[in-house]
């Protein structure tokens, strides 16, 4: 049961860093070179993942294999200190405004993949 438990924990954190990436379970997939249904199994925790998967995620999401497996802290750490200052001052944004804002980051990050194609 212990390592139901433990899969299960390590699927919500792969949730969490790809839901935080902005990615699809379509895109990783096909970053990781999976069915979109390998990675929704994954995520549920009905599939166990492998440690070189556990790899490729992590350098997907940006994050250590340690966060993704439980041994590191439960917040995701931002190291760029621009990314701290913008968090600061999102805090203080009214919910309407921080709406606002998270509809122009959306039409922004659009726009780049747009360009990037």
């Amino acid at each position: 049961m212990e390592d139901q438990d433990h899969r299960k924990a390590i699927a919500a954190r792969l949730k969490e860093a790809r839901r935080l990436s902005g990615l699809s379970q379509g895109q990783v997939a096909q970053q990781m070179n999976l069915h979109r249904p390998s990675v929704s199994e994954i995520e549920a925790g009905n599939r166990r993942v492998s440690a070189e998967e556990l790899s490729h995620f992590a350098k997907i999401y940006d994050v250590s294999v340690a966060y993704l497996v439980g041994d590191a802290p439960d917040t995701l750490a931002v190291n760029d200190p621009r990314l701290q200052l913008a968090a600061r001052e999102l805090q203080k944004l009214s919910p309407d405004s921080l709406n606002k804002l998270l509809k122009a980051l959306a039409a922004l990050r659009a726009g780049d993949d747009e360009g990037a194609n």
